[in-house]
Protein backbone atom coordinates (compact mmCIF):
# COMPACT_ATOMS: atom_id res chain seq x y z
CA UNK A 1 0.00 0.00 0.00
CA UNK A 2 0.88 3.13 -0.53
CA UNK A 3 0.78 5.74 1.86
CA UNK A 4 -1.92 8.22 2.08
CA UNK A 5 0.59 11.31 2.06
CA UNK A 6 2.27 13.69 4.88
CA UNK A 7 -0.53 12.48 6.99
CA UNK A 8 0.42 11.52 10.43
CA UNK A 9 -0.60 8.15 11.85
CA UNK A 10 -2.65 6.72 13.68
CA UNK A 11 -4.46 10.08 14.45
CA UNK A 12 -6.20 10.50 17.68
CA UNK A 13 -9.15 8.03 17.72
CA UNK A 14 -12.51 9.43 16.00
CA UNK A 15 -15.45 9.76 17.87
CA UNK A 16 -18.94 10.08 16.83
CA UNK A 17 -22.25 9.42 18.31
CA UNK A 18 -22.17 5.77 18.79
CA UNK A 19 -18.76 4.63 17.97
CA UNK A 20 -14.89 5.24 17.84
CA UNK A 21 -12.37 4.53 15.18
CA UNK A 22 -8.74 3.68 16.49
CA UNK A 23 -5.86 1.94 15.58
CA UNK A 24 -6.16 -1.91 15.93
CA UNK A 25 -4.77 -3.85 18.81
CA UNK A 26 -4.07 -6.96 19.72
CA UNK A 27 -7.69 -7.74 21.49
CA UNK A 28 -9.37 -7.39 18.02
CA UNK A 29 -7.61 -10.77 16.23
CA UNK A 30 -10.71 -12.59 16.83
CA UNK A 31 -12.84 -10.01 15.18
CA UNK A 32 -10.28 -9.95 12.06
CA UNK A 33 -10.93 -14.00 12.06
CA UNK A 34 -14.60 -13.47 11.96
CA UNK A 35 -14.99 -10.78 9.53
CA UNK A 36 -12.77 -12.30 7.16
CA UNK A 37 -14.24 -15.84 8.01
CA UNK A 38 -17.60 -14.84 7.56
CA UNK A 39 -19.68 -16.10 4.63
CA UNK A 40 -22.01 -12.88 4.57
CA UNK A 41 -18.96 -10.78 4.47
CA UNK A 42 -17.33 -12.72 1.80
CA UNK A 43 -20.51 -12.82 -0.41
CA UNK A 44 -18.99 -9.65 -2.52
CA UNK A 45 -15.55 -9.85 -1.75
CA UNK A 46 -13.99 -13.16 -3.41
CA UNK A 47 -15.76 -15.14 -0.65
CA UNK A 48 -15.04 -16.35 3.15
CA UNK A 49 -11.20 -17.30 3.78
CA UNK A 50 -10.99 -20.75 5.49
CA UNK A 51 -10.74 -19.91 9.43
CA UNK A 52 -7.65 -22.51 10.12
CA UNK A 53 -6.15 -20.55 7.44
CA UNK A 54 -6.98 -16.99 9.32
CA UNK A 55 -6.25 -18.20 12.47
CA UNK A 56 -2.50 -19.58 11.19
CA UNK A 57 -1.88 -16.12 9.14
CA UNK A 58 -3.49 -13.04 11.37
CA UNK A 59 -0.97 -11.47 13.54
CA UNK A 60 -0.95 -11.00 17.25
CA UNK A 61 -2.02 -6.98 16.47
CA UNK A 62 -4.02 -7.71 13.08
CA UNK A 63 -4.58 -4.53 10.48
CA UNK A 64 -2.01 -1.93 12.18
CA UNK A 65 -1.07 -0.24 9.40
CA UNK A 66 -1.95 3.29 7.74
CA UNK A 67 -4.95 3.67 6.64
CA UNK A 68 -7.00 0.78 8.53
CA UNK A 69 -9.47 2.06 11.07
CA UNK A 70 -11.41 -0.45 13.33
CA UNK A 71 -14.59 0.63 14.25
CA UNK A 72 -15.64 0.25 17.68
CA UNK A 73 -18.59 0.05 19.53
CA UNK A 74 -18.59 -0.15 23.44
CA UNK A 75 -14.97 -1.57 23.54
CA UNK A 76 -16.12 -3.99 20.71
CA UNK A 77 -15.08 -4.05 17.19
CA UNK A 78 -17.37 -4.40 15.25
CA UNK A 79 -15.95 -3.66 11.55
CA UNK A 80 -13.16 -2.10 9.74
CA UNK A 81 -12.62 0.80 7.60
CA UNK A 82 -9.91 1.38 5.20
CA UNK A 83 -8.59 4.51 2.83
CA UNK A 84 -5.83 3.45 0.66
CA UNK A 85 -4.55 4.29 -2.54
CA UNK A 86 -6.41 2.71 -5.64
CA UNK A 87 -3.69 0.71 -7.12
CA UNK A 88 -3.07 2.14 -11.15
CA UNK A 89 -2.91 -1.25 -12.78
CA UNK A 90 -6.74 -1.27 -11.95
CA UNK A 91 -9.75 -0.20 -13.67
CA UNK A 92 -11.35 3.25 -12.48
CA UNK A 93 -9.36 6.40 -12.00
CA UNK A 94 -10.65 9.70 -11.73
CA UNK A 95 -7.00 11.57 -11.51
CA UNK A 96 -4.48 10.47 -14.97
CA UNK A 97 -1.96 9.92 -12.21
CA UNK A 98 -4.28 7.41 -10.48
CA UNK A 99 -3.55 6.48 -6.86
CA UNK A 100 -6.73 8.38 -5.62
CA UNK A 101 -7.28 7.86 -2.34
CA UNK A 102 -10.08 4.42 -2.49
CA UNK A 103 -12.57 4.03 0.79
CA UNK A 104 -13.00 0.49 1.70
CA UNK A 105 -15.42 -1.08 4.43
CA UNK A 106 -16.52 -4.27 5.90
CA UNK A 107 -18.60 -4.75 8.90
CA UNK A 108 -19.11 -7.99 11.32
CA UNK A 109 -23.21 -9.56 10.03
CA UNK A 110 -24.89 -8.34 13.46
CA UNK A 111 -23.78 -5.05 12.88
CA UNK A 112 -25.84 -4.47 9.37
CA UNK A 113 -28.83 -2.54 9.49
CA UNK A 114 -28.30 -0.25 12.32
CA UNK A 115 -26.58 2.57 10.49
CA UNK A 116 -23.06 1.94 11.80
CA UNK A 117 -21.54 1.70 8.23
CA UNK A 118 -22.75 5.11 7.55
CA UNK A 119 -21.67 6.72 10.80
CA UNK A 120 -18.47 5.49 10.92
CA UNK A 121 -17.62 5.77 7.30
CA UNK A 122 -19.00 9.46 7.37
CA UNK A 123 -16.43 10.04 10.03
CA UNK A 124 -13.72 8.57 8.12
CA UNK A 125 -14.02 10.36 5.08
CA UNK A 126 -14.74 14.30 7.03
CA UNK A 127 -11.18 12.80 8.93
CA UNK A 128 -9.71 12.56 5.49
CA UNK A 129 -10.94 15.89 3.88
CA UNK A 130 -9.33 17.28 6.53
CA UNK A 131 -6.12 15.42 6.50
CA UNK A 132 -6.22 15.91 3.28
CA UNK A 133 -8.13 18.64 1.97
CA UNK A 134 -9.26 19.05 -2.25
CA UNK A 135 -7.97 14.93 -2.62
CA UNK A 136 -11.38 12.81 -4.10
CA UNK A 137 -12.22 9.59 -2.70
CA UNK A 138 -13.15 6.37 -4.78
CA UNK A 139 -15.19 3.79 -4.27
CA UNK A 140 -15.72 0.43 -5.84
CA UNK A 141 -18.05 -1.84 -5.49
CA UNK A 142 -20.07 -5.56 -7.51
CA UNK A 143 -23.06 -3.67 -9.01
CA UNK A 144 -25.09 -6.50 -7.60
CA UNK A 145 -24.38 -5.19 -3.99
CA UNK A 146 -27.56 -2.68 -3.42
CA UNK A 147 -27.03 -2.26 -0.15
CA UNK A 148 -23.08 -0.52 -0.96
CA UNK A 149 -24.56 1.93 -3.36
CA UNK A 150 -27.13 2.62 -1.46
CA UNK A 151 -24.55 3.69 0.91
CA UNK A 152 -21.91 5.13 -1.03
CA UNK A 153 -25.10 7.52 -2.53
CA UNK A 154 -25.70 8.26 1.03
CA UNK A 155 -22.19 9.27 1.73
CA UNK A 156 -21.91 11.33 -1.42
CA UNK A 157 -20.50 9.18 -3.87
CA UNK A 158 -21.75 9.60 -7.71
CA UNK A 159 -21.13 7.06 -10.37
CA UNK A 160 -18.07 7.56 -12.38
CA UNK A 161 -18.27 4.13 -14.59
CA UNK A 162 -18.89 0.59 -14.40
CA UNK A 163 -16.77 -2.20 -15.50
CA UNK A 164 -15.86 -5.55 -15.33
CA UNK A 165 -13.28 -7.22 -12.17
CA UNK A 166 -12.88 -10.05 -10.53
CA UNK A 167 -15.69 -11.92 -12.70
CA UNK A 168 -18.31 -9.51 -11.97
CA UNK A 169 -19.69 -6.03 -13.26
CA UNK A 170 -18.38 -3.39 -10.97
CA UNK A 171 -19.91 0.06 -9.99
CA UNK A 172 -17.45 2.76 -9.79
CA UNK A 173 -18.38 6.15 -7.92
CA UNK A 174 -16.28 9.54 -6.50
CA UNK A 175 -16.95 12.14 -4.13
CA UNK A 176 -14.96 14.96 -4.17
CA UNK A 177 -14.03 17.12 -0.78
CA UNK A 178 -14.16 20.35 -2.93
CA UNK A 179 -17.66 21.50 -2.53
CA UNK A 180 -19.41 22.31 -5.67
CA UNK A 181 -19.46 26.15 -7.22
CA UNK A 182 -22.21 27.87 -8.06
Amino acid sequence: MTQLGAVAWPPDPIRTERLVLRESEARDRAAFIELFASPEVGTYIGGPRPRDELERAVPEVPGRRPGLFVVDLDGAMIGVITLDRRDATRPGHVRPDAGEAELGYMFLPEAWGRGYAAEACAAALDWFADALPGEPVVLCTQTANGRARRLAAKLGFTEVERFEEYGAEQWFGVRSSVPPSG
